[in-house]
This record gives structure tokens, C-alpha cells and sequence, in this order.
């Protein structure tokens, strides 16, 4: 069975096995930095993240960063709403983690809260601190992996599969379940569906002013509401560095978005240099 390694989730849905979180040792720091990036017909979105954190033991730990974005807007978005490339951080953010590894089913469970640091008026924050409380499970049956994840939260977190043109506040609920396949040692495929449902009035700040309402802010109670799929592979999953790609198709916005990202444990790294 899989077993988890007792790392921070870093607002990725967890469905991507490791995700350049590789296995870390039960006790000590962590260090990881992310490019990732979600493309479509609106334009592309990019995000750099480093996180440091600790691991107390094999259960518990805890980590932080500051996200940094980079939105380039298509030409036909461009033209339609005059917005322009431009980059900026994001919210920071701390995470407190729970991990139970048993021969039944491997469980996560992960508190995620966000500062109101990024620029609202370029839609990199509502201007809200957020809470997200999320629960991960996954049981390995020899190379296919299920899983499935639900939590609540009064925003729509970023996710390794849709790194969104927009923030959001108002309180939600969001699930996903899928499976893993593992082709190779380090080589594996997946798929899964998503569901974000609204649970009351939301306000959306958009990154490209026009799209989501007539400027970039928006408000009503079912602007967040949103299902759709994902299939994507990983390359290096367990190792210092591992990358993945994949498509992720939106059924309320009718979007499909080309996602990719790379993961690097500098933990691993350094500790293979003997720093």
C-alpha cells in the first residue's frame, strides 16, 4: 500500500501521487519549490511556490508560503477586455496536516488558511482571510490506486489541475474522486471527476477584468458552482524531481485547460550533496 510520507498538501488536490513531495524522513524540515502552470483560451496562468515546513513525526505536520503568479491573457481576451500581462504574490499561507497510513485505507487531513496578501484589485486576492478543510483518502490494490477527497471551505483553492483566472469568497464545498495507475517504477496515469458546490452568496475578483462580469468583481450565490474531469500523468513521483501534465475539461465554464508543473524536494537535494 502507498504510504504517506507525512508531507504538507501545499493547496494541491491530492490526487497527484507525491507531486515533487517526495518522502521526506518522519522528523525535520521540508523544502519544496513548484512550477505549474494552467493554459486555455482565456490566456495562461502560472504560479511559482516554495513551502518550508516541519514534520513533528510520521502523522503530523506543519508548512507555509507565499505563492508568486504570472497571467498572461490571450490576444482575443486582450482585445475583448484590455487586460495585459502582469505578475504579482499571492496569499500566504500555513497548513496543518494530519496523515494515518493503516492496511484499510490511507487518510489525510489537511486545515489550510490564506492571508490576505496578494494585490485584490489584479484578482490575486478577495481581500478575505480563508480557511479550507480537506480530506484525502487513497487505497492501493497492486498498481491501481482509488482515491477520493471532500472538504469545505470559503474559497475555491488553486489546484494542481486548474490554477484559476479568479479568487473566491463565500462559503463552498468541493469533492474528487478518481484513480491512479502506475505504469512504471516512476511513471504512473490518472483520472478523475470534481465538484465545487456554493453553499451561499459568493464573490468572485477576477484576474482578467471583464470576463467573469463587467469588471473584476462579481457577486451572486451560484457564480462558483463547477464540475467537470481531469486526466493527466506524472514522471518521477518519489524521486528529487518529478513532473506532470495534463487536461482538465470545466462543464460550467465549458473550458478545457492544458495544466503541466514540476516539483523539486530541495530537501532531498541538499541532504544528496550532504548540505
Amino acid at each position: 500500500m502507498y504510504k504517506f510520507s507525512g508531507c504538507v498538501a501545499v493547496l494541491l488536490t491530492t490526487g497527484l501521487q507525491a507531486l515533487g513531495q517526495t518522502s521526506e524522513s518522519s522528523r525535520g524540515f521540508t523544502w519544496y519549490e513548484r512550477f505549474e502552470g494552467s493554459v486555455n483560451t482565456l490566456g495562461a496562468v502560472t504560479r511559482l511556490d516554495s513551502t518550508v515546513g516541519y514534520n513533528f513525526d510520521s502523522h503530523f505536520s506543519v508548512a507555509g508560503g507565499v505563492p508568486v503568479y504570472f497571467v498572461r491573457p490571450s490576444s482575443s481576451t486582450t482585445a475583448a477586455t484590455g487586460t495585459h500581462s502582469f505578475s504579482g504574490i499571492g496569499n500566504a499561507y500555513g497548513q496543518f496536516q494530519l496523515t494515518l497510513a493503516n492496511p484499510v485505507v490511507d487518510f489525510a487531513s489537511t486545515i489550510t488558511v490564506t492571508a490576505p496578501t496578494g494585490d485584490e484589485a489584479i484578482g490575486l486576492s478577495t481581500g478575505h482571510v480563508t480557511v479550507d478543510w480537506s480530506n484525502y483518502f487513497e487505497r492501493t490494490f497492486s498498481r491501481l490506486t482509488p482515491f477520493g477527497d471532500i472538504g469545505f471551505s470559503n474559497s475555491i483553492s488553486d489546484t494542481a489541475f486548474f490554477i484559476r483566472p479568479y479568487e473566491t469568497y463565500g462559503s463552498i464545498a468541493h469533492w474528487q474522486a478518481g484513480a491512479r495507475y502506475r505504469l512504471v517504477h516512476s511513471v504512473s496515469a490518472a483520472g478523475s471527476f470534481y465538484g465545487v458546490e456554493p453553499l451561499g452568496e459568493q464573490t468572485l475578483v477576477s484576474r482578467l477584468s471583464g470576463v467573469f462580469g463587467s469588471g473584476n468583481v462579481a457577486t451572486g450565490p451560484d457564480l462558483t458552482r463547477d464540475h467537470g474531469l481531469s486526466a493527466w500523468a506524472e514522471i518521477g513521483s518519489g524521486s528529487h524531481v518529478s513532473f506532470y501534465g495534463g487536461y482538465t475539461h470545466s462543464t460550467k465554464f465549458s473550458l478545457d485547460t492544458v495544466f503541466f508543473g514540476v516539483g523539486v524536494s530541495m530537501g532531498k537535494v541538499l541532504r544528496h550533496w550532504g548540505i
